[in-house]
């Protein structure tokens, strides 16, 4: 389900960010705020931080910022877990589930971390732009 259809009383928060590493960081800790006034447990609450990390780093690292020049996070939580939707300008590879990464590869795992922490995961694309979501249990 996106923020879009969602019930009227279910508290969304849609953040735009610079399309710059340094948009993690404040992106976490504006998530565990939110988690921490809606008393969501300390382990989900982590799991849902670095989930988010993982998905800002990948659209800010392998795809263009929105034509505003921006990333955009959004996150809710409801009766499912807590959902987080990441929107970029869509780059020309798609994340996919990692089945097998190498031993010895620097990277490719974080997908793989967000397989395992999530009860689902996916990706949406519309004209020019791109929302990776994730859900993770409560």
């Amino acid at each position: 389900m996106s923020s879009a259809t969602l019930p009227a009383d279910v508290s969304v928060v849609d953040v735009v960010l610079p399309h710059e590493v340094s948009a993690v960081a404040d992106a976490r800790r504006r998530l565990a705020g939110y988690l921490k006034r809606h008393r969501v447990a300390d382990s989900a609450c982590d799991d849902a931080q670095l989930v988010l990390s993982e998905l800002l780093s990948n659209a800010i690292r392998y795809a263009p910022a929105l034509p505003t020049g921006e990333v955009r996070a959004t996150w809710w939580i409801d009766k499912a877990g807590i959902h987080l939707e990441v929107t970029d300008g869509c780059g020309e590879t798609e994340p996919q589930r990692v089945t097998d990464a190498h031993p010895e590869s620097i990277g490719g795992r974080g997908l793989a971390i967000v397989d395992v922490l999530t009860s689902d995961w996916g990706v949406r694309t519309a004209d020019s732009r791109r929302t990776v979501y994730a859900i993770i249990p409560r």
